[in-house]
């Protein structure tokens, strides 16, 4: 069974509102404020998706159960974004990191430069490039 692609903007604004347990007008107040901004259609229509109805709720319990006002809610919002953006550029990055799949070099300027295994370093107008390579444990 295939998963509903969770922003996908299906809702028009009564009915995330009504999802989410808030006013429209409040919606629109947090458009505005860039807690959630929905996607438009052509005409202007806001068009909520489930991850957006996620987030107003998440807003409605940091402001009612924690007390929190928006200024740091929108903070909140902004480092949780942050937070899960750098966690899939560790998941992009974590096939490099792989001690036996990579060799480490400089460039001309001292910036540490990851090589293929397999390729060669690029070389800058006929400088060396020294190539370190991890030693393999032997068993």
């Amino acid at each position: 069974m295939e998963q509903p692609d969770v922003d996908e903007p299906v809702f028009l604004i009564s009915a995330a509102a009504e999802l989410s347990g808030m006013h429209a007008q409040t919606l629109r107040q947090y458009d505005r404020l860039g807690l959630v901004v929905p996607q438009r259609r052509p005409g202007g229509g806001r068009r909520y998706s489930l991850r957006d109805v996620a987030t107003l709720r998440e807003i409605q319990r940091m402001s009612q159960d924690e007390g929190i006002n928006l200024a740091g809610i929108a903070r909140i919002l902004t480092l949780a974004r942050r937070v899960n953006d750098l966690e899939h550029e560790v998941e992009k990055l974590r096939p490099r990191a792989d001690p036996g799949s990579r060799v480490f070099t400089t460039g001309p300027s001292g910036s540490v430069v990851i090589v293929e295994r397999g390729h060669r370093a690029p070389r800058d107008e006929g400088r060396s490039i020294v190539l370190w390579r991890p030693r393999r444990e032997r068993p």
